[in-house]
This record gives C-alpha cells, sequence and structure tokens, in this order.
C-alpha cells in the first residue's frame, strides 16, 4: 500500500510538473500572428509577469458562473509612485465570447508597453506616469467555448446561465449540432423549386433572393442541426443568452426592453466582480473595451434619455475620437445610440456615470478590410458585387480556409440537404495575417489617449508682504494634458470628492481662485480659505490666491485621477 500510495504521489507530482511546463510555453516578446486560446492567455500573463517582474503585476480579478479565473494585468513603475497615486488607464477585451481578436489587442498592448520600456522614451514616459490595468478576457466562459466548441462567427456571444429559451421546462438542451463533424457550425439548405433563394450568376456558392417572376431553387433551413429534444424545433435553446454588455449596474433594464438583460444587474459573476475591480480603484480616468466588428469607436452616452453629455467632456471626447480615427484608417469615431443603436446596462455608461471616467468602446474590425478588387473593379460593379468580393477573398487570399464548400448530407428531418457556408473563424474575425496591423494600430489609439492623461504641475507666481505680518501668495496649477482632473459631468454631479488646494504651517487670512490675475479679481471663499475644490480642464490652468502670516507655508494639491502635487514656501 505504502508503494502504491508512492507511486501515486510520484505521478501526481509529475502531472503537476507537465502542467506547469505547459504553463510556461509562451515565450516573450509575444507572436501575433495568431489567436490565442484561454490557456494560451493565461500563459502569455504569466510569461509578461515573469519577463517583466518590476513592472507587470497578474491580478486575480474573480470568477467566471463555470468556475474559471479572471485575470488582470496591472502594469506600473513603482520607482515612480504606487498605482493608485496615477491616473488609470483600463482597457479589456473579449466581453462577448465570440470577439476574439479583442482579446489580442489587450496582449499586444501590455505587451508592447513592456518590451518597449527601455528602447522608447515616450512608451517609458506613459508607464511611468500612469497605472495600467488590463483584463484580456473579460467573457472567459464565451472565449474558452468559442474556441472548444462548434460556432458560426456570431454564436456563443454571452455569459453562461442556463436559461429555458424555448419554456419547455429543460434547460440549454437543443444546441446547434456540428453534423459534419468540422469544428464549425454553418448553414444547411435544401434543393426546392419554390425557394426564396437562387443560386448567384457570378458565383455558384452563393445564394440571392429571387426577384418577383424568378424560378427558386433553395430554401435555407437555418444552422447546422437537428431536433435534439423532439419539440418539432431546431437549434431553439442553445446556451443561455445573458449579453454581458447589457447587465451592468447603470441604466439598466429588464429582459422585456432588451434581450440579454439578464434578471437584475450584474447576474453574471464575471460583470459583478470586473464592477468590484474597478470601484477599487478609483484612479482610472480612462477606460477602453474592445469589441469586434465594425470599425468604430463609440462614445457615450449608450441611450439617447440620458441627454447629451456636458459641452466640456464633449470636448475631450472629441479630441481623443478623432485622433483615434487617424490613427487607424477607416474607423469612424461615434455616439453610441445616435450613431448606431441604444444599449441599456453598458460598461462605458457604467464607467462614466459611476466610476467618473472616459470610456470608449473600439469595435474592430472593418469588413472592407477583406478586400478582392482591383482599380478598374469600381468601373463594372455588378449586383452582388459584395458578396462576390468576399468569396473570391476566401479563394486567393486565405485560400479557401474562410469558406466550406457545399456537401450532401442526409438529414433526419429534412433528407438530403446540403451544408457549407462561413465557418466561424471568419467574417467578423480578421485572418491572421490581418492581425498584426489591427492589434498595433488599436493598442496606438489607447497609447495616445495615455499620453494625454492629466498631468499637473504646481508652481508659485508670486510672494509679496502686503502689511505687518501680512503676505499675498499666488500659485498656478496648471494641466498640460487633453483630459482634465476629472469628466466635467462627475464635477458637477460631485460623483466623489473634486480636487484640493490645501494650505497648512500658517494661519490663512484669506484665499480663492484668481479670476483676472491683471486686475486683481479674485473669488475669495468665505469659510475655511485654506481648502479650495476644484477641477483643472485640459491645456488649462488654476490660479489662487492666498493671504497669510508668516511661516512656512506647504501647498498641497491632491485629486483622485492626477498625481499629488506639493510645494513648500517661505513667507517671511
Amino acid at each position: 500500500m505504502r508503494i502504491m500510495k508512492n507511486i501515486s504521489i510520484i505521478t501526481f507530482l509529475f502531472f503537476a510538473f507537465a502542467l506547469q511546463l505547459k504553463a510556461q510555453n509562451v515565450e516573450v516578446p509575444l507572436r501575433f500572428d495568431n489567436y490565442h486560446d484561454n490557456q494560451q492567455t493565461i500563459d502569455a500573463i504569466i510569461a509578461l509577469e515573469k519577463a517583466y517582474p518590476k513592472l507587470a503585476n497578474r491580478i486575480l480579478v474573480g470568477k467566471s458562473d463555470e468556475g474559471r479565473a479572471i485575470w488582470a494585468l496591472e502594469i506600473n513603475n513603482p520607482n515612480t509612485g504606487t498605482a493608485l497615486s496615477k491616473p488609470g488607464v483600463y482597457v479589456d477585451g473579449n466581453i462577448h465570447g465570440n470577439e476574439i481578436q479583442a482579446t489580442e489587442v489587450c496582449l499586444y498592448l501590455a505587451d508592447y508597453l513592456l518590451k518597449n520600456y527601455n528602447s522608447i522614451p515616450r512608451i517609458k514616459k506613459i508607464v511611468d506616469e500612469n497605472a495600467w490595468y488590463i483584463i484580456p478576457i473579460s467573457n472567459v466562459d464565451g472565449r474558452f467555448h468559442f474556441f472548444q466548441d462548434p460556432n458560426t462567427m456570431n454564436s456563443n456571444r454571452g455569459l453562461r446561465i442556463a436559461r429555458d429559451d424555448d419554456h419547455d421546462g429543460l434547460f440549454n438542451e437543443d444546441f446547434p449540432d456540428d453534423l459534419d463533424n468540422d469544428g464549425n457550425i454553418v448553414e444547411m439548405r435544401k434543393a426546392d423549386p419554390n425557394g426564396m433563394y437562387r443560386t448567384s450568376h457570378e458565383d455558384p456558392r452563393i445564394m440571392v433572393r429571387v426577384k418577383p417572376g424568378e424560378q427558386g431553387e433553395w430554401t435555407k433551413l437555418g444552422n447546422e442541426g437537428i431536433d435534439n429534444d423532439g419539440d418539432g424545433r431546431i437549434n431553439e435553446d442553445a446556451e443561455g443568452y445573458l449579453d454581458p454588455n447589457r447587465n451592468w449596474g447603470f441604466n439598466w433594464q429588464p429582459d422585456y426592453v432588451q434581450r440579454g438583460a439578464g434578471s437584475y444587474p450584474t447576474q453574471g459573476k464575471s460583470i459583478r466582480d470586473i464592477s468590484h475591480y474597478l470601484i477599487a480603484r478609483p484612479n482610472i480616468i480612462v477606460a477602453f473595451a474592445f469589441h469586434n466588428y465594425g470599425g468604430m469607436f463609440l462614445r457615450g452616452p449608450s441611450t439617447g434619455d440620458q441627454g447629451e453629455l456636458p459641452q466640456q467632456d464633449i470636448k475631450v471626447y472629441d479630441y481623443l475620437g478623432v485622433n483615434a480615427e487617424r490613427i487607424v484608417p477607416g474607423y469612424k469615431y461615434l455616439i453610441s445610440w445616435k450613431d448606431l443603436y441604444g444599449t441599456y446596462g453598458d460598461f462605458t455608461d457604467f464607467t462614466d456615470n459611476l466610476i467618473g471616467s472616459y470610456g470608449f468602446v473600439g469595435e474592430l474590425t472593418l469588413s472592407e478590410s477583406v478586400t478582392y478588387k482591383g482599380v478598374t473593379d469600381e468601373k463594372n460593379k455588378t449586383e452582388f458585387s459584395g458578396a462576390y468580393e468576399r468569396i473570391k477573398f476566401n479563394d486567393h487570399v486565405a485560400h479557401g480556409t474562410l469558406f466550406k464548400e457545399w456537401t450532401k448530407y442526409n438529414h433526419p428531418t429534412y433528407g438530403e440537404i446540403e451544408i457549407g457556408g462561413w465557418v466561424k473563424m471568419s467574417t467578423r474575425i480578421p485572418h491572421p495575417f490581418m492581425l498584426e496591423d489591427l492589434v498595433h494600430r488599436n493598442a496606438s489609439a489607447v497609447i495616445f489617449t495615455a499620453e494625454n492623461t492629466p498631468k499637473v504641475s504646481l508652481e508659485l507666481i508670486s510672494k509679496e508682504k502686503i502689511g505687518n505680518d501680512l503676505y499675498k501668495v499666488r500659485l498656478r496649477l496648471s494641466n498640460s494634458k487633453a483630459i482634465p482632473t476629472m469628466p466635467y459631468s462627475a464635477y458637477k454631479n460631485k460623483l466623489y470628492p473634486a480636487d484640493m488646494l490645501k494650505v497648512s504651517g500658517v494661519k490663512v487670512i484669506s484665499g480663492g481662485e484668481i479670476q483676472n490675475i491683471y486686475f486683481n479679481k479674485v473669488n475669495y471663499k468665505e469659510f475655511k480659505p485654506e481648502v479650495q475644490f476644484f477641477y483643472i480642464p485640459g491645456f488649462e490652468t488654476k490660479e489662487f490666491e492666498f493671504l497669510v502670516s508668516g511661516g512656512n507655508a506647504k501647498f498641497e494639491y491632491s485629486s483622485r485621477k492626477a498625481k499629488n502635487q506639493s510645494l513648500n514656501v517661505s513667507v517671511k
């Protein structure tokens, strides 16, 4: 028995060692000519932490509904201050399970910051001056199942919370079925002279709707699948649909108002844990959430009933959004509800209104990038040139890997049918050869924003004796960057304490903000003039005047989102 026990222990240690080796199989710098699955993403986070231990720190954010770990990689230089003492930049990706390139942007950003810290001065500067909070996979269950299971390009978006979609008392019992076991869920079609589709004249693989008077050839039967539960329907109860970008704890509405909302805000465990993570980091001044289709940088509000943002904040968004457009050609800077569609319980509404930050959703991938078109083709456009161009891109650029050719299949319900169409790693998801340009440009948009987080300097303008043991001291606080020390909406709504300038070490007789330094106009504060509250817009200054008795004055500026400053002035 003892021998068998020892053998079991040795066997366990061997496999544990083997798993540890597997968890270290990703080398840095990382490569971005392919997609990282869940385990490879975790391996990458571990590898980055190990390669850059002075700057990178892996943090367990929480667990998913299926018990998978949600990891953040935090990047901060402790020699330039604690993370909470600096402006925070938050970036996440893959909140929808099928939006896998969003994770790659996050990994690329982390890898780029760390590997270039000692070689690119501008990168060193933004790492030294900001705290970085990066969660590559928000929806860890969704990403796992998207890679692991057969899917369409659009399926497996939500959280894995069981739901009875067809109201039969059973949960998630009728998923799509991979009938030909190729790892994809594609389309089914059946030859039918009365069908609503015919074969395109441009390419036999493409189906187009018939026009009045035309003969039909095909009936579309939906995605691959069979009637698993014998209720006369196919694929009607797949994984429970709770949309993780409809479940945040601000401006939430129930499922009958907006599909995918869930039963209550933060019903998804991952949403709840990430919410707590964000709230525990009040220094976050800007947040990026990357999704996967359309080529857009979206700002809030996410619903029209909230009204427009204050003009002071729009000015900041416009500066950052227009420059993001220039960094990523073809992408558009848009307003979520107005230019796309409204969403309740949205992530950036949560960060804007409860964290008090500026927030963007980055919708990755342009359909125009899937191109097989020459200059002369512009002169000879045909009715179905878009679909034709896409199928030729598959043939001659992706070499047949994006489209499954139509093949016959004997279906238990429909009889002889054909299965074919676009595979899961297509259309919404760029081919790996296109990935590096996508991740670099979108990471660069984040880097530009980080270069514009608030940077405040505190300087003495003048000190002057104006009476017996009475001095006039003037100070200037300057924000040299585009982003204010807090959003104006947060300041106006008193979401959290405003910036503060505090005087100690001397008796303050009076003090206030200078309205016009040339005409000596000062808005003196009536009570407790030694403490002044305010915020500093981007590219602007605040000037203050204090009347104090002689001594050694200490002026301390503190801010939740900008780095604190102090200045000692001898007033004698």
